[in-house]
């Protein structure tokens, strides 16, 4: 029951910060792409979200020690829950939410004239270009620029076949 909590709680996050990013104009923003959460027990979570509600897997990364390092279930074609274990530095529960970009550094100026700290662009194990963003309590907000050949547009690309 926490999980679905946790899952409709996420989703209902994500539908507000869609709907602020929206009236923003030209804020470089596409749109809420996940909701990540961290899990004791990575397995029985992926099992849950794709056996009990139905999410297929879109894919999965691992760690240079071959350990599963985390794991996206798709929700619909350009919205995912991205599902990862626990670990010393992230406790159990969300621990961010990601949101599209049409040209990374672009957004990640645009902010920073704001007066807002933004990380410096970078590749990740998913082809995808990462920045990272945080609130005033210290949620994380991901941002991703999604080339081709990142595993979150051909997962996309794939939806529906």
């Amino acid at each position: 029951m926490r999980t679905l909590s946790v899952l409709v709680g996420g989703i209902l996050v994500g539908m507000g910060i869609q709907i602020a990013m929206s009236q923003s104009q030209n804020s470089g923003i596409v749109g809420v792409n996940h909701v990540g959460i961290a899990f004791d027990d990575l397995d029985a979570a992926v099992e849950y979200y794709t056996e009990t509600l139905g999410y297929p897997e879109a894919f999965r990364i691992e760690n240079d020690a071959g350990e599963v390092a985390l794991v996206y279930v798709q929700v619909s074609q350009g919205t995912f829950v991205e599902l990862q274990p626990t670990n010393e530095n992230r406790g159990p529960g969300i621990n961010h939410f990601g949101v599209v970009v049409d040209d990374m550094d672009a957004v990640i100026g645009m902010w920073r004239d704001r007066g807002a700290e933004v990380q410096d662009a970078r590749s990740s194990s998913t082809n995808a270009i990462l920045s990272n963003i945080f609130d005033p309590n210290g949620n994380r907000m991901e941002l991703l620029e999604l080339p081709p050949e990142s595993e979150h547009a051909q997962a996309m690309a794939r939806w529906g076949q």
